[in-house]
């Protein structure tokens, strides 16, 4: 077990790539406002075309089913490796077990180097890749159905909250990293088993997780303040705030969707 754990620990925390990633501004790739706004304008243009002019033919039900259970397996696979490896890079990371620092990175000291700030960037491109689940919708032929504004806006807006992550050195990231990830895993995981012809009973845990996730994420933010303004400051406060109007407008749109969903059949 203790040579698993070590196998384990130096494919994602000590590896060289890993423990010696960093950041730089205008020199790591994606690592730029300019990319930044491309990556975004581009999925909401092309999203917007491809919702509203038929340019794209639908897949056959085979084919988007194959391509649809690699994506959703891939994705889940890749959220419980982030979920992990974020983990025990913020153990290993973090100075002299000093918990705090999990949930406030000390301001102006916290340069955004090492595996905990690796695996923010691997998230940042795992919610690029997460722009195929909108290609699929589309493909699908399900546009009208599926195609939501809350599916939409969540994934264009995500990805700039990461890049503020890596380029703030945000605090209290890695808790969010590893509950989004977590859920993620539950998520996708739904997904693909749906792709095989299996409904599981699960379906409302995902949307329930969703919301925990964002109750969770506000009540150790008022953690997260106390020690920002009883200590030296947390790091990329600015960027929190961000974090925290988007959680905030995502609890109001999963509500919304929970009740007209769950309550809706709860009354029929």
């Amino acid at each position: 077990m203790e040579a698993l754990y070590s196998t384990i620990h130096y494919w994602l925390v000590t590896h060289p790539i890993i423990i010696s990633f960093q950041w730089k501004e205008g020199s790591t790739f994606g690592a730029s406002p300019l990319f930044l706004t491309l990556t975004v304008l581009t999925y909401l243009i092309l999203t917007f075309s491809f919702h509203t002019f038929p340019l794209l033919p639908p897949l056959s039900p085979a084919a988007l089913r194959l391509i649809s259970a690699v994506h959703n397996l891939i994705l889940s696979l890749l959220s419980l490796i982030m979920a992990v490896g974020c983990s025990l890079s913020a153990v290993y990371q973090m100075p002299e077990n000093d918990w705090t620092w999990v949930i406030c990175f000390p301001a102006n000291h916290t340069p955004p180097h090492g595996p905990v700030f690796f695996w923010a960037y691997i998230f940042y491109f795992s919610k690029i890749l997460e722009f195929l689940d909108t290609l699929l919708i589309i493909l699908s032929g399900s546009r009208t159905r599926r195609l939501s504004f809350l599916h939409v806006y969540h994934h264009a807006v995500v990805v700039v909250m990461c890049y503020l992550w890596l380029s703030s050195s945000q605090t209290l990231f890695p808790v969010a990293l590893v509950t989004n990830a977590s859920v993620h895993v539950l998520m996708y995981a739904y997904y693909f088993l749906c792709t095989l012809g299996v409904r599981p009973w699960w379906k409302r845990l995902v949307t329930d997780f969703q919301i925990i996730q964002f109750v969770f994420s506000f009540l150790i933010s008022g953690l997260m303040l106390y020690y920002h303004f009883t200590g030296s400051g947390c790091s990329g406060i600015r960027g929190w705030c961000f974090n925290a109007v988007f959680n905030a407008s995502l609890l109001a749109l999963f509500l919304d969707f929970h009740s007209k969903n769950y309550a809706k059949k709860r009354k029929d």
